[in-house]
């Protein structure tokens, strides 16, 4: 036997006001957990399934309001927004903190050879390509084509980036040195994001109204969301990646340090996680998952079918930008 859901409750309305910053930030705070990575699959399976059956307006006799919202925040952490379908181990947001500590902390411990530069570089564009074709815009296919090209460009963007800094900066300050590493990650994102959702760019993505209903496909919408991530990504990585050679810069001349040489690499990697636990919610938290445009800046003819349509009710458009 199944129970109705308690009177008033609704498991897909958001827990913090997403309209401001701090509200997406406990959101995402939330279910960018690191923590969740390690629930096994089958609960993740019956958390779906909660949610699903909440939405149908029953549950199990007994389910608590903190049950469905746990539940809720292990569907948002590993099944896709759009497709309901369960993404990736390495290219949830949940998994951006240990993945992401781990090859940010050794791209700024090994910057000083040529090849470990371009060893590095192509492991975090790897693991880029996996998060971006996951938290793309479901409604957007993409081909394997069009994946292998976007991968194969932004890994070439940043090597390019890399090894040309690298090799520039080999008179320069050790400082700057340090920083070669942002430097490529910030280009190859600017390369990378786009060209894994170009789809979205030349079709488009669909637009809503304030109610969820279907308006058409605008190619300005994606341009704007893909902008949104492209931004967002690059913030995220920016403390960790400009700040930590500052440290480690600092840190290096002292005796004690020159002595274990051999944990830098780990002391890295662990710092690195320290800024990840918070820019990673933080950085996703700076634009609204659910997009909005103006009437007035979307595609003409989008925009005069809808004005067509339904005249001066429709002052702004929705959609999903993706993470």
């Amino acid at each position: 036997k199944m129970a109705t859901v308690p009177l008033g409750f609704n498991i897909d309305s958001p827990r913090w006001d997403q309209s401001t910053f701090v509200g997406r930030l406990k959101h995402f705070l939330n279910i960018t957990d690191p923590r969740t990575v390690l629930v096994p699959e089958k609960e993740l399976d019956q958390a779906k399934a909660l949610v699903e059956g909440c939405r149908a307006g029953l549950v199990p006799p007994g389910s608590s309001q903190e049950q469905l919202l746990y539940a809720k925040k292990l569907y948002d952490s590993a099944f896709h927004p759009d497709s309901g379908e369960k993404m990736n181990l390495i290219g949830r947001m949940s998994f951006q903190v240990p993945g992401g500590m781990a090859i940010t902390g050794c791209m700024l411990q090994f910057y000083r050879t040529v090849p470990a530069v371009v060893f590095w570089q192509w492991v975090n564009q790897s693991f880029n390509a996996f998060v971006n074709y996951t938290n793309r815009n479901a409604a957007s296919p993409t081909s394997l084509r069009q994946i292998g090209v976007a991968y194969v460009t932004a890994t070439s963007a940043a090597l390019a980036t890399a090894v040309g800094l690298n090799l520039y900066t080999k008179r320069a300050p050790p400082l700057l040195a340090r920083w070669v590493p942002f430097a490529a990650v910030a280009a190859a994102n600017c390369v990378n994001i786009p060209m894994m959702r170009q789809q979205e760019i030349i079709n488009g993505i669909t637009v809503t109204d304030g109610d969820n209903n279907e308006l058409g496909r605008s190619r300005r919408a994606a341009v704007k969301g893909i902008a949104q991530v492209v931004l967002s990504r690059i913030t995220m990585a920016a403390p960790g990646m400009i700040i930590l050679p500052i440290i480690m810069e600092r840190l290096e001349k002292f005796t004690f340090m020159q002595r274990i040489r051999v944990l830098h690499g780990p002391l890295q990697v662990l710092l690195c996680g320290g800024f990840l636990l918070f820019m990673v919610p933080a950085a996703c938290a700076l634009f609204p998952q659910r997009c909005s445009l103006a009437l007035a800046d979307l595609d003409p003819e989008l925009r005069d079918n809808i004005v067509t349509k339904h005249g001066d009710k429709v002052p702004y458009v929705y959609f999903n930008k993706g993470l």
